[in-house]
């Protein structure tokens, strides 16, 4: 690799030849603050916090975009910076609402606030806009935007565009009038938003935040004729230590636990076992169209995001689609048919909840051919944001609370379930158990390595007794669309693809924890997240879903078979073409 030699501070470094200030600084060790910079999809210098003083230049350079050359000498902590960056942050808050006190960023999280701390900004020095009201947008059913706390960084439209090819929000309007909103201000709900949240992930204010639903779960907590269940998503026990200070993947499931059971709910649950019956059940579809000429390539029906976006802009694929329900789906299905039959409930009384990393599960909810038992498969998803905030609110002290187990009859999970939350976890997951069934032996070793890892697209092909089975995994939308074209345009051809919405799979959704963009830029969060999964799976001796003996006993008692018509009327869907 070519490297040049500069002098940052009067530190000698040496950086790879096309890298930016920002980048070599990082590696003498300087932070330099940033705040519209995000790596790869946001490089545009446009906020000016990040701008240092190169010797020789005559002016200051934006460090995110400014390229590193031999022998240039680079300041970033002058005085005059310090100044510089002060008051271009008195600035960028002459026009942002300051109920810092009552935003869900107040804390730690606000990257805003951060920096006007550490720059010493105590007072508004600056008059912009006269009318610093809110300004909510609020119609779709995951996310409310309130644009007077928007410091237009166009974060959130460099997201929705560069990974995931939905484009739907944009600067409206020039001058103070500026505001980020959909074409022809076109509320939310009305376009093809697939209710992602990757715009409230990377969102370094409170501009954009999800619909906080936890007051319902509050209230049916203190109802004492509901039987409140709650279920967390395999990727949460992961991701849910970030919110009280742990390090980035931390697997704190016991924790998790322990303080769901403090809350209230009557009996604590694991989605993880729900993933499994859904492996039971996307793998014998798979098998079926295998064998029998069904529609090829079967692609997964996990992410909701990815869903809603193959029914907006891919119609022509939604015959390709497992009628599988989602595993948060079918774990709200599951409780309230087979779980209430078990325990002697009626299904109105019981009131599901389910710890989502993703923001687009608040929509699903909501989707047709959701309510097995008559009644909503799952009445609440929290993020797991959500149910961080739950937490403190309950005054529980996380880090202290010890280690406790699931509730039996669904709180059995094998490896290939808690995989899931990776991408590629679901296609290893099905291949795991579709590979004995087409061959009749146990694997030697249970890991399909090909499909792991955070690349665009994996390819794999596999030999299942003689049937050469070729698969794709691919996560983030911009992706998932490059690899559907090659679909159609004839250019690859697969038998089995899993698809997630979000870059790196649910371990990145849009419920999942704020990290600023300071370490999103520098740390793989999705890889680092995703360690968790794969480590846990490791650790197990039961790593098949076939092989779980709650999913055994739910289908040689109530479901009768995978792929059963009763399993069908209960874990399965339909889906709708919808316009752009």
């Amino acid at each position: 690799m070519d490297t040049v030699k500069l002098k940052i501070n009067g530190i000698e470094v040496e950086a790879p030849k096309n890298s930016t200030i920002l980048e070599a600084a990082r590696i003498a060790g300087i932070r330099i603050p940033t705040l519209c910079y995000m790596k790869e999809i946001n490089a545009i210098g446009a906020c000016r916090i990040c701008v240092v003083e190169v010797k020789g230049a005559r002016a200051l350079a934006a460090a995110c975009v400014y390229p590193v050359n031999e022998g240039m000498e680079v300041f970033t902590n002058t005085p005059k910076l310090r100044e510089y960056r002060k008051m271009t942050l008195e600035l960028i808050l002459s026009n942002h609402r300051m109920d810092c006190l009552s935003c869900s960023r107040s804390g730690g999280t606000c990257e805003l606030q951060n920096l006007a701390q550490e720059y010493g900004v105590d007072q508004k020095r600056f008059m912009g806009s006269e009318d610093l009201s809110p300004d909510i947008e609020d119609s779709a059913p995951h996310l409310v935007r309130d644009n007077s706390k928007c410091i237009l960084c166009r974060r959130c439209v460099a997201v929705c565009k560069q990974n995931q090819r939905v484009a739907v929000i944009g600067p409206n309007n020039r001058g103070f009038a500026t505001h980020i909103a959909s074409a022809f201000e076109l509320p939310l709900a009305e376009t093809s938003c697939v209710n992602c949240g990757q715009c409230i992930a990377v969102c370094p204010t409170g501009a954009l935040t999800e619909r906080d639903d936890t007051e319902k779960v509050w209230e049916a907590l203190a109802d004492p004729s509901k039987h409140v269940v709650v279920g967390p998503a395999p990727s949460v026990r992961a991701q849910l230590g970030e919110c009280f200070g742990m390090p980035i993947g931390t697997n704190v499931e016991g924790k998790m636990v322990a303080a769901l059971r403090r809350l209230g709910f009557d009996r604590v649950f694991d989605v993880d076992t729900a993933a499994d019956v859904t492996i039971m059940e996307e793998g014998t579809e798979f098998l079926d169209r295998l064998k029998n000429g069904g529609k090829l390539p079967l692609i997964t029906s996990c992410s909701p995001g990815w869903i809603k976006f193959c029914e907006h802009y891919y119609p022509e694929f939604l015959d390709n689609l497992s009628s599988c329900k989602s595993p948060q789906q079918m774990y709200g299905a599951l409780m309230k048919t087979y779980y209430a039959e078990k325990e002697g409930l009626d299904p109105k009384d019981i009131f599901v909840v389910s710890i989502m990393p993703c923001t687009a599960k608040k929509f699903e909810i909501s989707r047709d051919n959701q309510n097995a038992s008559g009644y909503p498969d799952i009445d609440v998803s929290l993020t797991t944001r959500e149910l961080a905030a739950m937490i403190k609110k309950a005054g529980l002290m996380f880090t202290d609370l010890p280690d406790e187990e699931f509730d039996p009859v669904f709180g059995v999970a094998s490896g290939a379930g808690h995989i899931f939350g990776a991408t590629g976890g679901v296609m290893e997951a099905a291949l795991r158990t579709v590979a004995e069934i087409v061959t009749g032996k146990p694997l030697e070793n249970v890991e399909f390595q090909d499909v792991r890892g955070i690349d665009d697209v994996k390819e794999a092909e596999y030999d299942l007794a003689g049937t050469k089975v070729r698969v794709a995994v691919t996560s983030g939308l911009k992706n998932a669309s490059m690899l559907l074209d090659k679909v159609k345009a004839g250019e690859a051809d697969y038998h089995f693809i899993e698809v997630m919405a979000c870059p790196g799979g649910c371990v990145n959704g849009g419920g999942q924890p704020h990290q600023p963009a300071s370490v999103r830029n520098f740390m793989d969060l999705r890889a680092e997240r995703a360690k968790a999964l794969y480590s846990e799976d490791a650790a197990m001796s039961l790593r098949k879903s076939h092989e779980n003996p709650v999913v055994k006993e739910i289908y040689d008692t109530y479901l009768e078979a995978p792929g059963s018509h009763k399993a069908h009327e209960i874990l399965h869907t339909t889906y709708v073409k919808r316009g752009l």
